[in-house]
């Protein structure tokens, strides 16, 4: 019994963190363009190509 008097605390904190940590990055625009990063991925950028030498 002593160990779920340590223990729930402990999860209610740590769940608590969790929720604090998704909603400031949903208030910090982490999840505002999902489908540009996927599109950055398949770009070919010019500077990134070997040259021939």
């Amino acid at each position: 019994m002593n160990v779920i008097l340590l223990l729930l605390p402990i999860a209610l904190l740590l769940g608590l963190v969790g929720l604090a940590a998704f909603v400031w990055s949903l208030r910090s625009g982490q999840f505002d363009d999902l489908d540009g990063a996927a599109w950055r991925v398949l770009e070919d950028d010019p500077d990134d190509r070997p040259t021939d030498r």
